[in-house]
């Protein structure tokens, strides 16, 4: 009784202003296959992504918590993505929720719960492939309410052009219905192209679900033999930081950490 009255409350004020929980395990290399295997996941029955990141060559976008990426979708529909973590739900204007693809969720682990805020909108198929090849610039992929959301959480100018393309990233994406449990299952398999891969399985539950979700869920991948990955690694900082390390190889870099940011507050 004492854990528990430590622990009381926690969660729930933890999740406190957003909407949603989404809960995530990574599943280490030796397990990849097995756990394909168990739940009759193969390319016949997948979508297929192409998942394209834009930093600078040292990352700084990701230091400081923000993510600007944008996903071709094999058969379907395209879109662009700006996400910071972690935020206060009660700092973000309520301007941005009249958009269907604005959320504001938290991103869980068994150990780790973060509040996180996205903004999703559509891309015209084609626009995506010009962008990487270098025929249209950066910001013809985000709209402009994404970039007024960029600039207003960030509190600083970020000059979008400037930034490097990092990718693309292969990713093979299946939705899981398991008896036992009350959720839909996401399991994506990320490959890089130095062939290493990386599995996460998720779920997504209200926020007013969320501690029973996390337990439900950690014991279903232990009772079906999933071993989690310890490290916990988040795909977005795997990818990223193996294609940024691939564009610092290159002799001549024109990508400018100083003019992607600007120093001024706005």
């Amino acid at each position: 009784m004492a854990g528990a009255a430590a622990t009381r409350g926690k969660v729930a004020k933890a999740v406190a202003g957003a909407e949603a929980i989404e809960i995530k395990a990574t599943i280490p290399q030796h397990q990849i296959r097995g756990a394909l295997a168990r739940f009759g996941l193969t390319a016949k029955n997948d979508e297929q992504r192409y998942i394209y990141f834009f930093d600078t060559p040292d990352l700084v976008l990701l230091g400081a918590g923000i993510v600007a990426r944008a996903r071709r979708v094999v058969g379907d529909a395209h879109d662009s993505t700006v996400k910071f973590r972690p935020v206060d739900p009660l700092k973000v204007g309520p301007r941005w929720r009249k958009y269907r693809d604005f959320k504001i969720e938290v991103d869980a682990s068994e150990a780790t719960l973060v509040k996180a805020a996205s903004f999703s909108m559509p891309v015209a198929k084609g626009l995506i492939k010009r962008v990487a090849q270098g025929e249209m610039p950066i910001a013809a992929v985000f709209t402009d309410a994404q970039e007024k959301f960029l600039r207003t959480m960030a509190r600083r100018a970020i000059d979008l052009n400037s930034l490097a393309v990092l990718g693309p990233l292969m990713a093979q994406r299946w939705q899981i219905e398991d008896p036992a449990c009350p959720w839909p299952i996401t399991a994506e398999l990320w490959r890089r192209e130095d062939g290493q891969r990386l599995v996460e399985v998720s779920i997504k539950a209200p926020a007013v679900q969320a501690a029973v979700a996390i337990g439900a869920f950690m014991a279903l991948l232990a009772e079906v033999g999933v071993e989690r990955d310890r490290a916990q690694q988040t795909k977005t900082r795997w990818a990223l930081e193996h294609y940024a390390a691939k564009l610092a190889r290159r002799p001549a870099r024109v990508t400018s950490t100083k003019k992607a940011l600007a120093t001024k507050a706005r």
